[in-house]
């Protein structure tokens, strides 16, 4: 591609020489030290897809999202894993934790419910309250339903979170359960088991409700990385799905440094 413009070719010397430079941001990207500025902290576990010896695999890449106390966000790191187990997850928050993310400000951990996550979180978090992210919790519900009932059952759940108090929440989650327990107990249970980390969100200032109530946060920056990597099949090896998630988590953190969230620099 560099040819035609710059009327030589790259040698591979180049390539190697730029390759090894974006390899030493990368490890200074994942070894730096934080500030423990957060009041909000996202974590959930992205896939992808890497080439391997033995054929294409997903992989697993554990991510944390942080919203500052003056409203600034940033993906504060990523890293790639097996699967989403306590001892990864404990690894990940660990690492964040010894760097400097002490959780002294947080107000909320935000997860996708995940059972490995959540009992890393009772190791290195276990003070800071969770919330239960609401769009993996209304697809867990749906799969407890027929399909023909999909509409007007999550509709239900929907008034749950809508709610304007915890109050009402509550009084909104015990009409629905009456009225479906009898027909999908399962879908019910789904609920009820994780209804006090599901209204967590409730206890942050109002306007903050709606951006802290999912991991919608994550998803939309990894949305940005899938498109970009879309066109590749899959990532070549271990090193080039680092290269790619930091050169677009650099560029995205560097977009948003200046940029505070309208919603959370208001505490009303």
């Amino acid at each position: 591609m560099l040819e035609p413009i710059l009327g030589e070719k790259v040698s591979p010397q180049t390539v190697s020489r730029v390759l090894r430079s974006l390899d030493a941001a990368v490890v200074s990207f994942h070894h730096r030290l934080l500030e423990d500025e957060y009041c909000y902290l996202f974590v959930d576990g992205i896939c992808l897809k890497a080439k391997e010896a033995d054929g294409v695999k997903k992989k697993r890449v554990l991510c944390a999202y942080g919203v500052t106390l003056e409203g600034k966000r940033q993906l504060i790191d990523f890293r790639q894993a097996t699967g989403e187990s306590q001892a990864s997850w404990e690894a990940f928050l660990r690492d964040l934790y010894e760097r400097g993310l002490r959780g002294n400000k947080l107000r909320l951990i935000v997860t996708d419910g995940s059972t490995g996550l959540h009992s890393a979180l009772d190791t290195v978090f276990p003070y800071v309250l969770r919330q239960r992210c609401w769009v993996h919790k209304l697809r867990n519900v749906e799969a407890k339903l027929p399909k023909k009932v999909h509409q007007e059952c999550l509709g239900g759940v929907k008034t749950i979170y809508q709610a304007e108090s915890k109050r009402e929440a509550v009084a909104n989650f015990r009409r629905w359960a009456q009225e479906w327990r009898g027909r999908y107990p399962k879908a019910v249970r789904c609920v009820e088991e994780d209804l006090e980390e599901l209204l967590n969100f409730l206890a942050c200032p109002k306007l903050h409700w709606r951006k802290v109530r999912t991991t919608n946060a994550i998803e939309r920056t990894f949305r940005e990385v899938r498109r970009r990597t879309r066109p590749m099949s899959c990532f070549e090896n271990r090193e080039s799905v680092e290269r790619i998630i930091f050169g677009i988590v650099h560029y995205l953190n560097a977009k948003w440094k200046d940029k505070p969230v309208p919603q959370f620099t208001q505490n009303t």
